[in-house]
């Protein structure tokens, strides 16, 4: 109960939306520069990595490639291919020292025999793979593997050695140290978690910054070795060998089952993005509270003059008059409201005094002037509607006319000034829309309480009966109601109010459209009847509007054109009003007939020859 309360203040309510109004486009734009910085960060971090991996697996190809042709250019001197001893050796050492990558070369003669080995080692057991590939004239390159002495990653390569007429004489093989080039291969700028390694295609470590890991550690079972070697497409985020969630790119080497892989921890990757939100939040929270400070001082502006307003307008009702006059010095719309409302006020308070005045006549006064006394009981029923008026008056300022010009201006400042989502654009309309009905509200309330004189003219009856129907057209085509129409082709032309009659019909319509259910139907008629007058009987023009819904209860039918009272959860009662006075101010009448569960027709009895009714001071009166 304290909570609907709460929510059902006004002041609470304007600090809730001005709130919401400042800050949801600060949300937005927030939201929006977030996912804009970690997809800006993404796609850097993205590119980063994959630009180093290429480039180191470029570096690794073209080292690999250029030791290939070193061999190649030893392999077609003419000092190895006369397989002399005497001068392979010092050409080899001399090799070895200038090149500083090859710690062994080896060779063979075509009968498998060792002609020269750097290492002077007596067997060679990886010989018999690269040999046999040299004797059938193509050239190798093992795996890398980890020499324990040297501390060091190696790989064999050899090529055979041709005579001048290409014949396969021997073989020569190089074993390669690759401390220097990976060394190069493996150091990266990725931070402090960024790690590039070298594995082959069966998920086993050739090179790693960690040397431990060198040919005794196997990724196989890991994210990351399905992202590289998958041939779908490679994620740039998954969970590496570690179990750690990383950013990463790979690379093939070219000629080899190598892959060549750079990652760097998502979260330190991530770092800025981070940092950003945080900058937002704190900016968010900062907004936060300037949007609360500003919204009490925008809403104790508006609703602290609603508040003593309609503390008067209790007084007022209770008869207090003195405590009901209230002043203020403002010159917008509340200024002119209280001002509205003080001379409201006064003039009840005359009249009061003027009706207790009266009461203090005596009995022969009264029966002299029973005529009078009539009016005067007249006059006093009117007081009090004007002061039904009156709290209506302080109800639709407290609930609507006071803040309605603000946020009316406001929001539409908001939708000229500030872009607003999509998300959110319906929203925003629904809420202009709920303005544009408070608007109607006092509008109606306005044609209630102070009554337009008809502006009378010649009126074609189905012309005004087709203009209404194509305002009500699409509201009936949505609900799928059924129009049916029956109008005499030979009505002749009445003298009305155009405006106020098509506002009458209109108004009778929607209430039909209102009361059908969907797939009903609503029936429009239209002929010439007569009218029982004063003056007698008058050619006049009947207009039925019926519904087929579920009708009203027979309670409700006499009290359906008494002000206020309305059977719908929403309305201010007056529709049905408004039509009845209108008719009567034509000269006309308005008959009710409704069936509960087959329907509801009002019938408008107008007189052809309507003139309006002019009392003895020269103003339109109602008849």
């Amino acid at each position: 109960m304290r909570k609907g309360l709460v929510f059902a203040n006004l002041q609470i309510k304007v600090m809730l939306l001005f709130v919401a109004i400042a800050l949801v486009p600060l949300g937005v734009m927030g939201a929006f520069a977030i996912k804009t910085a970690e997809e800006l960060i993404l796609n850097m971090v993205k590119n980063q990595i994959e630009h180093v991996a290429v480039d180191k697996a470029a570096l690794l190809e073209r080292w690999i490639s250029e030791r290939k042709a070193d061999l190649e250019v030893v392999a077609g001197s003419s000092i190895l291919i006369s397989l002399d001893r005497e001068q392979i050796a010092p050409y080899l050492e001399l090799v070895i020292d200038r090149y500083k990558v090859y710690s062994e070369v080896i060779v063979v003669s075509r009968d498998g025999s060792i002609v020269y080995d750097s290492s002077n080692k007596k067997s060679h057991p990886q010989m018999k793979k690269w040999f046999q590939e040299s004797l059938a004239g193509k050239s190798y390159m093992s795996d890398i593997d980890f020499d324990p002495e040297q501390k060091e990653s190696f790989f064999r390569i050899s090529t055979p050695l041709l005579d001048a007429s290409g014949a396969i004489k021997g073989a020569v093989c190089a074993k390669v140290g690759t401390n220097v080039i990976l060394s190069m291969v493996l150091r990266v700028s990725l931070g402090e978690t960024g790690e590039c390694y070298l594995v082959n295609r069966e998920g086993t470590f050739l090179a790693h910054k960690e040397p431990r890991r060198i040919l005794t550690e196997n990724i196989a079972q890991s994210e990351s070795f399905k992202n590289i070697f998958n041939a779908g497409e490679h994620r740039i985020t998954y969970i590496d060998y570690r179990g750690i969630e990383v950013m990463g790119a790979s690379a093939r080497v070219s000629g080899t089952d190598w892959a060549l892989v750079v990652e760097q921890d998502k979260d330190e990757a991530f770092g800025g993005a981070a940092r950003l939100k945080g900058y937002i939040f704190l900016v968010a929270g900062l907004s936060a509270c300037g949007a609360l400070f500003l919204a009490w001082l925008f809403s104790h502006y508006v609703v602290n003059p609603i508040r003593k307003l309609s503390l008067a307008a209790d007084y007022l009702a209770r008869g207090e008059f003195d405590r009901a006059n209230i002043k203020i010095n403002r010159a917008d719309e509340i200024g002119v409201l209280y001002n509205a409302f003080g001379d409201m006020a006064r003039q009840l308070q005359d009249r009061q005094q003027k009706l207790e005045q009266r009461m203090v006549l005596t009995e022969s006064e009264l029966e002299e002037t029973g005529v009078k006394l009539k009016e005067t009981q007249q006059a006093a029923a009117r007081s009090q509607q004007l002061a039904s008026l009156g709290r209506l008056a302080s109800g639709v300022a407290h609930e609507i006319r006071t803040p309605l010009t603000s946020l009316k201006l406001f929001l539409e400042s908001v939708e000229s000034e500030i872009a607003i989502s999509p998300d959110y654009e319906e929203d925003f309309q629904v809420a202009m829309n709920q303005i544009k009905r408070m608007e109607a509200t006092i509008n109606r309330f306005l044609d209630f309480a102070r009554p337009q004189n008809p502006i009378f003219s010649l009126i074609g009856v189905r012309e005004l009966i087709e203009e209404s129907l194509l305002v009500i057209g699409p509201k009936a085509r949505k609900q799928e109601t059924i129009i049916q129409k029956s109008i005499c082709s030979a009505l002749p032309k009445i003298k009305g109010d155009r405006k106020q009659l098509g506002e009458t019909l209109l108004n009778l319509m929607v209430n039909a459209l209102e009361a059908v259910a969907n797939r009903g139907k609503l029936i429009i008629a239209a002929d010439l009847t007569e009218l029982q007058t004063a003056d007698g009987l008058r050619r006049g023009i009947r207009i039925d509007v019926g519904d087929t819904g579920p009708g009203i209860m027979a309670e409700n039918v006499t009290r359906l054109f008494d002000p206020f009272f309305t059977t719908k959860a929403t309305g201010a009662g007056l529709g049905l009003s408004i039509v009845y006075s209108t008719i009567q101010r034509h000269g006309g009448e308005v008959m009710v007939r409704s069936i509960v569960g087959e329907g509801t027709t009002f019938s408008l009895l107008i007189p052809i020859d309507a003139e309006p009714m002019i009392r003895k001071d020269g103003k339109h009166t109602d008849s």
